[in-house]
């Protein structure tokens, strides 16, 4: 038996037969999903504990809020569930078109897209809500994970390679940015360790980072909003009590701080909260500093493991001993992408980061982001099932 490269042409990976991929699928790997299970549950206690106040200050009742929730959780399970019997390789040979419907999502959006805590992210259609930036997100990992792929013989040729990748990266990257900052901030800085991992040269890379330096100063600059995050976060971290800490912009990461410093060790106690109360956004943007109160920092530390637990099996296992370079790209984008979404939430609550508004996958309350979640968490136990056996490698 010989062995094949991972660093196979994308090309002849769509080609190989189905026969020949049923005989190298094994189970999905286990502890990512367990870890992602444990997730949704500790999720949908802490949302539950986190939206009484909100909802009885908005005309509706908790239950019915939790339900709607864990409709939505049921959703994105189910299409983890999916995506993880829908061979990956499958999925790349739709990434053009994936790219091109998200652009037309995104434009759409900043048309005919409604405002909700003062950002145009969400687009209606037949009157349901969604934000075509999480669209955009996976459609741009599965891409630039198939341009990689495709082109590994020539992948350091400035023409042939980095620039046609940098123009699907720069172009999705600047129409989220426009309204979601930060997570066009981290979907660019994904990308950049896809194409490092991909072997793309250091100085084109180099390249990447001086335009996501200049378009995230550009958008900084041109949102006033934004300028007055940043400026918050500094003030914060020059002098901890200010007018603008205690009652503006960073009210709400003060009342995150007292939150996460009532929990202790122990917390007190689930259900418990009272900073729910104060918090504009406990269920969602701060719902890592509710868990904290109520679970206190034994709470807090299980939740950060769980995201290490999937980084460590994403990037440590899946990526690894994935059968080929595509499968290992995309465990890659995908992995840091939940990963880093969940510790970004947990930075901001701590205080480590200024406010970004992103949610804490599985955690958080369901919308867009939860269902895509689940897409990402289904493609990395895709990736794990036509993982390459190692025994191969030494037989010639």
């Amino acid at each position: 038996m010989i062995y094949t490269s991972p660093h196979s042409n994308i090309s002849n990976i769509i080609g190989t037969s189905p026969e020949d991929i049923d005989n190298r699928t094994q189970g999905s790997d286990r502890i990512l999903l367990m870890a992602v299970i444990i997730l949704m549950i500790f999720g949908s206690l802490a949302v539950y504990s986190s939206i009484a106040f909100f909802a009885e200050s908005n005309s509706t009742t908790a239950s019915q809020m939790i339900v709607g929730h864990l409709i939505k959780l049921g959703i994105a399970f189910f299409g983890m569930l999916f995506t993880s019997k829908l061979n990956y390789h499958v999925l790349a040979k739709f990434s053009r078109l994936f790219m091109i419907i998200s652009w037309l999502l995104l434009v759409g959006v900043m048309i005919f897209g409604t405002e909700q805590f003062g950002a145009k992210r969400w687009l209606n259609v037949g009157g349901v809500n969604f934000q075509p930036s999480m669209i955009a997100t996976v459609a741009l990992l599965l891409h630039v994970a198939v341009l990689l792929s495709e082109k590994q013989e020539y992948v350091k040729d400035l023409k042939k390679s980095f620039m046609p990748i940098l123009f699907w990266v720069v172009i999705t990257c600047g129409l989220i940015g426009i309204e979601d900052f930060s997570s066009a901030g981290i979907l660019m800085a994904i990308c950049f360790v896809m194409m490092f991992v991909g072997r793309i040269s250091i100085l084109q890379l180099g390249t990447l980072v001086s335009i996501g330096i200049l378009g995230g100063f550009l958008l900084i600059n041109q949102s006033a909003n934004r300028l007055d995050r940043i400026e918050q976060y500094v003030e914060q971290i020059k002098h901890i009590e200010t007018e603008k800490t205690l009652n503006g912009s960073g009210y709400q990461a003060q009342q995150a701080h007292i939150a996460i410093a009532r929990g202790e060790l122990l917390g007190v106690g689930i259900g418990k909260s009272s900073q729910r109360d104060f918090l504009p956004a406990p269920y969602n943007d701060f719902i890592f500093a509710i868990i904290a109160e109520e679970y206190g920092l034994f709470g807090a530390m299980s939740l950060i493991f769980l995201f290490t637990l999937i980084l460590i099996r994403g990037v440590v296992f899946i990526a690894r001993n994935a059968e080929d370079q595509l499968g290992m790209l995309l465990a890659v984008g995908c992995t840091l992408t939940l990963v880093m979404y969940g510790f970004v939430n947990a930075g901001v609550a701590s205080g480590l980061l200024p406010v970004t508004g992103l949610p804490m996958p599985f955690v958080s309350y369901g919308g867009t982001s939860m269902l895509f979640a689940g897409f990402m968490a289904g493609i990395l136990l895709n990736i794990s099932k036509h993982h390459r056996d190692r025994r191969t490698i030494f037989y010639g």
